[in-house]
């Protein structure tokens, strides 16, 4: 089983920025993917950023203003968040695939990121 944790979010006002990060523990051998997904109220979850050995991809939506990265050695995946707008709010999900396992899913409890003034 893998375990995400995530940490970050909260409120801030349009054109700010926000930092999240996701910790995957467990038995992470097979972890190759990770990345974000946000779900807004009345919404389908979709995909905000994911990041893996050698690629990242963003959402349009997202693409200039957000950044992912990930630091292997602490098997933990970043979200910076610059120019925040209203309908970047949402709540946050980390999201980790395991190609041992026909890329199953492992999903962190969710953050919530209010943009608001």
């Amino acid at each position: 089983q893998v375990q995400l944790v995530e940490s970050g979010g909260g409120l801030v006002q349009p054109g700010g920025s926000l930092g999240l990060s996701c910790a995957a523990s467990g038995r992470i051998i097979g972890i190759v993917t990770m990345g974000w997904y946000r779900q807004a109220p009345g919404k389908q979850r979709e995909m905000v950023a994911t990041i893996s050995s050698d690629s990242t991809h963003y959402a349009d939506s997202v693409r200039g203003r957000f950044t992912i990265s990930r630091d292997n050695a602490k098997n933990t995946v970043y979200l910076q968040m610059n120019s925040l707008k209203p309908e970047d709010t949402a709540v946050y999900y980390c999201n980790a695939k395991n190609v041992l396992l026909g890329n199953k899913d492992y999903w962190g409890q969710g953050t919530q990121v209010t943009v608001s003034s």
